[in-house]
């Protein structure tokens, strides 16, 4: 059943009566606008009420808001079951590819064990369209897990693997049946019946039901040791010994495991959500997906509509472990359990070994984000984003960020990293000691650090680099003090961009100040914001970083400096006997002069001093006096 529900302009479009006039019931939803783009498929698990909760009153994100800015019709289409619902969604967004749904791109490249549909099957490799006829096992995560389980299979059912233009023009074996791991039916060396045994039992292995296959093997064993058949007794009971030694080696947490384990990572709006996978308790490796989140800042739902779209398409295991809980997930365990024909169960919430590979899953999508992020072609889609923004000639090739860091005014430190077209340049990073200004003025920081970045060379001094473009973390005012040096500096062809976090200082939501005045706000799908985020945040770490060790360092070494008759040699006594500065200042005038090479007099000294009284401060006596009062 399917309703439909027009809207000639949207700028007109009702949605509220739109709702209103849809029924209570499971279905899913297209968001269409007025020159027929679909611009979002979703599922309900009732229309109306699904429906009528984008047209209400609650704030929405600024995604969803631009997206009903487009609205100008909905079309529904009622299932029988919310599950129906989940099936049908990932159906259509697959086909529809919609702007403002997450979508799983759709990977050709999946390696799969391909077992053909023939007189005598062949089991191989295969990538791309699966266009040949036969049962596809898999996907497996790389073409090394592919090649692990096929020589497996090989030496285990001795199934031909050769193409057919090979197979029929055979007049005597191959190597492959010398070595053992082929049965030669090219040349007629096993019967039809027999091949056909060996295909069947392969099929069962590679569904992961060993246990099965174990058990038939032995009953057959039994039954030709008993017909007197030994030799086919033996090489059933080599097959047998052969699989169990495998299973032995192959459990997880005490039981043959049938698993994927799924992790996400996000920076931005790029999200990389990489698998773990186990079949039969054998470990196939990790591959990572690249998911286009078209604006979802959520991990969360990003996940949800991975796993959706993906088990919709591939056949999921009998556990997915997730790293962390998913909107919906007691439906889309249904949804997949309908799908695959037995029970799915999705857990977020593991111990023992499965924790571990959790662990282990969620540190390799991070390196996988990093390494997506860094990559040459990644890098200059930005770049071209920024230069776009900017209004520039070309690409970037040089960028610089400053940034200021401090604790109330305390140790101000400044740093400047330097970006080119492959990346962060670390050897060119720059941190300033700032100094000499009213503390937390940050304008009076960024202008001496800029200043002493682009002070004008001294005669024989060669001319410095300069950036194509400045970033300053910021908003106007920083930029007006950037401005103002590069103008005392006489440097020209620089851009200025200002960085300014929006009022919730949310990843994405950043206002740039443009070079000629303008303030945009690209969104967490711009890929120029993407490369901005990035420099900023680099940045951002390398002034804390300076600031952190500036500070600790101005604790360590503390005011016992400033204080007469302290030198290295003593300080460091001090601080070794009380256990550092903080043991010092709490100790008593008796108590510090009793460290070696310390008089009452300059016990006296150090600890009006920490107290902020001043050396000399206190006669003689007083300050024991001071300690009692």
């Amino acid at each position: 059943m399917s309703g439909h529900q027009p809207g000639a302009e949207a700028e007109a479009f009702d949605g509220k009566a739109v709702a209103a006039a849809m029924p209570a019931a499971p279905g899913v939803y297209r968001m269409t606008a007025a020159d027929g783009t679909v611009l979002y498929v979703g599922k309900a698990r009732a229309l109306r009420n699904r429906v009528g909760s984008y047209f209400n009153a609650t704030p929405k994100p600024t995604r969803i808001m631009a997206m009903l800015a487009q609205v100008a019709r909905i079309e529904i289409t009622v299932t029988r079951s919310e599950a129906d619902a989940l099936l049908l969604e990932n159906q259509l967004i697959k086909s529809l590819q919609p702007r403002y749904n997450v979508l799983l791109r759709d990977d050709k490249s999946y390696p799969f064990v391909l077992l053909t549909r023939e007189q005598w099957p062949r089991l191989a490799f295969h990538r791309g369209p699966r266009a040949l006829p036969g049962r596809y096992f898999g996907p497996y995560p790389g073409a090394t897990s592919v090649r692990e389980t096929l020589n497996l299979m090989h030496k285990l059912f001795r199934l031909r693997s050769c193409e057919d233009s090979v197979f029929r023009n055979r007049s005597r074996p191959c190597l492959q049946h010398q070595i053992g791991r082929c049965s030669a039916p090219c040349v007629g060396l096993v019967e039809v019946d027999e091949y056909a045994d060996a295909v069947r039992r392969a099929g069962l292995f590679l569904d992961g039901r060993s246990g099965e296959l174990t058990d038939e093997l032995t009953t057959a064993m039994q039954q030709a040791s008993d017909a007197l058949e030994f030799e086919q007794a033996a090489r059933l009971r080599d097959l047998v010994g052969a699989i169990r030694k495998l299973q032995s080696r192959q459990y997880v947490d005490g039981r043959n495991a049938d698993l994927d384990v799924l992790a996400v990572a996000m920076q931005g709006a790029l999200a990389c959500v990489l698998m773990l996978a186990f079949r039969d308790g054998r470990n196939l490796g990790t591959r990572a997906f690249f998911p286009k989140t078209n604006g979802e800042d959520s991990a969360a739902a990003v996940l949800a509509a991975f796993v959706s779209q993906y088990y919709a398409e591939q056949p999921p295991p009998a556990e997915i472990v997730l790293d962390r809980d998913i909107p919906e997930r007691e439906l889309i365990e249904r949804a997949l359990a309908e799908h695959a024909g037995r029970k799915v169960e999705l857990r977020s919430s593991v111990r023992g070994e499965r924790a571990a590979h959790l662990d282990l899953v969620r540190r390799n999508a991070e390196l996988a984000l990093a390494t997506e992020l860094t990559s040459s072609s990644a890098q200059q889609a930005r770049l071209d984003g920024l230069r776009d923004l900017l209004g520039l000639v070309e690409a970037p090739k040089r960028i610089e960020c400053f940034d200021i860091s401090h604790t109330m005014g305390e140790a101000t430190v400044a740093s400047c990293v330097v970006f080119d077209a492959a990346g962060p340049v670390r050897k060119q990073y720059r941190r300033y000691n700032i100094g000499g200004i009213e503390p937390g003025d940050d304008y009076a920081a960024m202008h001496q650090a800029l200043q002493r970045r682009f002070r004008p060379p001294t005669e024989g001094e060669p001319e410095a680099v300069l950036p194509d473009v400045l970033l300053i973390d910021g908003g106007a005012g920083q930029v007006a003090q950037a401005q103002a040096v590069l103008q005392e500096s006489g440097v020209v062809g620089v851009a200025v961009v200002g960085v300014a976090k929006g009022p919730a200082r949310k990843a994405g939501a950043e206002t740039l100040l443009l070079p000629d005045g303008r303030e945009v706000r690209p969104g967490a799908a711009s890929p120029a914001l993407q490369l901005v985020q990035q420099v900023r945040d680099e940045a951002h770490r390398f002034a804390i970083t300076g600031h952190r060790g500036k500070r600790q360092k101005a604790r360590n070494s503390s005011r016992l400096e400033d204080i007469a008759g302290i030198g290295p040699r003593r300080r460091a006594a001090l601080l070794r006997h009380f256990g550092g500065l903080s043991g010092l200042k709490a100790a008593a005038v008796d108590d510090i002069a009793r460290v070696e090479g310390v008089n009452r007099a300059l016990a006296e000294r150090i600890w009006a001093n920490l107290h902020g009284l001043g050396q000399g401060a206190l006669e003689p006596g007083a300050a024991q006096e001071q300690e009692q009062g």
